[in-house]
């Protein structure tokens, strides 16, 4: 049976007809199958006839949809701009024009393949997508509407619906277009990594990593779904499943800085030294600092008080003063008691944690300016920083412009899963505001 599959794919590559959308199914089927190695070699050597100077129509279209399908998109960009009849081949040149950024020719290109005779309908949606890229959101609804009654049932029209939502700013309704799109088609890449974009930003890695390994099982396969990917197991600890997306990202892409970068980075992590032991203790104390008082037997006057001052961790009580609690209403010494001897028990004690709260304190500087105060006191989300980044922010403890730049760049790299790529990139966003790490 594989010799079968291989001699399809062979008499494939060497046809000189119009393409169809079986043919284009069983490329894709190839390309994400076994037969990766025989497609790159079929299609290495179209390219090579394709540069030799021959330019048959299908010729170039086997070549060039091949080399999409391989991640190759300036290359089949290259290939497929000499396609003039087929439909199938404008169609996927469309496709790679819109992944170049190019959103405008690729609006053209989708036109062309629908008047081509190749599924209007499908064309429409994608025109719809790229008009919407250029910033005509209202154009591209306007088209999608146009075409709803025959295109409401396909998985592409829920996403490109949901682009518009996400667009306009509504992530819930988008969320909910993208769900509909994966419903009707468990492969529809673009829909998956949109979703598994929103999960990561909310937290939910593992639900992330799951939907982009799915995002991933149908060509072509997108650099930045891999690169995504890999970033997501490289904090989980998976450092051989980080390296292998980083690895595929390069062999489809050699000259990708960012993957390369990442593997390095890998490289370093795995000469660290991880103390276990530590981190079991410090996951029971998150775990203990994070139990509500509500599961501890304390007076209803406790109770209340606290819940009156939101305190509702025994974590709270560790980054507040024995000062402000007796501040609170009808909270007294008998309570105090109460809370330390709770405390007590657990090996912790009120205000332990207080520096934590006095860390994340404005900066007073008098050398400073009101604007370079103010610039201090800013938060480090407003840098925009990558997943990676951010999370090393977190878990060191950095939560303001100032708290970052009095850290050393040697002290940031100290930090677990912190290499060079997060330095340079905190480098060039503290630059962008003209101010920089301490001894750097």
């Amino acid at each position: 049976m594989p010799q079968a599959i291989m001699v399809n794919i062979k008499e494939f590559l060497e046809s000189e007809g119009p393409l169809s959308a079986s043919d284009l199914s069983m490329l894709e089927n190839a390309v994400s199958g076994s037969q990766l190695t025989e497609v790159r070699q079929g299609v290495g050597e179209l390219s090579r006839r394709v540069e030799a100077g021959e330019k048959s129509e299908g010729l170039l279209a086997r070549a060039g949809v091949g080399a999409y399908l391989l991640a190759r998109q300036s290359q089949a960009d290259k290939i497929l701009s000499g396609v003039t009849r087929d439909g199938v081949a404008m169609f996927i040149h469309g496709q790679c024009l819109t992944s170049l950024h190019r959103p405008e020719e690729a609006a053209n290109r989708f036109d062309q393949a629908g008047k081509a005779g190749y599924d209007p309908v499908g064309c429409a949606l994608r025109r719809a997508g790229a008009i919407r890229a250029t910033g005509k959101i209202d154009d591209a609804e306007k088209l999608l509407r146009s075409v709803a009654a025959s295109a409401a049932s396909r998985a592409e029209y829920s996403f490109q619906m949901g682009c518009i939502w996400a667009d306009r700013g509504d992530s819930l309704t988008a969320v909910e277009y993208f769900e509909r799109a994966v419903d009707m088609d468990p492969h529809h890449s673009r829909a998956l990594f949109w979703l598994a974009a929103e999960n990561c930003l909310r937290g939910n890695d593992d639900e992330a990593i799951r939907l982009y390994e799915r995002s991933l099982s149908r060509p072509p396969f997108f650099t930045g779904a891999m690169l995504n990917l890999g970033l997501l197991y490289e904090d989980k600890e998976n450092y051989q499943a980080a390296a292998f997306c980083f690895r595929r990202v390069r062999e489809y892409d050699p000259n990708n800085e960012f993957a390369a970068l990442y593997l390095k980075d890998i490289d370093a992590t795995q000469g660290m030294y991880y103390d276990e032991d530590q981190a079991r203790q410090e996951a029971r104390m998150k775990h203990l600092l994070g139990r509500p008082v509500t599961d501890f037997e304390l007076s209803v006057r406790s109770r209340n008080c606290l819940q009156a001052m939101n305190i509702n961790s025994l974590g709270d009580l560790t980054e507040v003063s024995e000062q402000e609690l007796l501040a609170g209403k009808n909270f007294g010494e008998t309570s105090l008691m109460e809370i330390r001897e709770l405390l007590a028990a657990h090996g912790l004690r009120i205000g332990q944690h207080l520096h934590k709260i006095h860390s994340r304190d404005h900066v007073v500087d008098q050398s400073l300016s009101p604007e370079e105060q103010a610039m201090m006191n800013k938060l480090v989300v407003d840098l925009n920083l990558s997943v990676r980044s951010r999370k090393c922010m977190s878990r060191l403890n950095i939560q303001t412009i100032g708290q970052l730049v009095s850290r050393t760049p040697d002290e940031l790299l100290a930090s677990r899963n912190f290499g060079v790529t997060s330095l340079n990139e905190i480098r060039q966003k503290l630059g962008e505001v003209g101010i920089r790490l301490r001894n750097d």
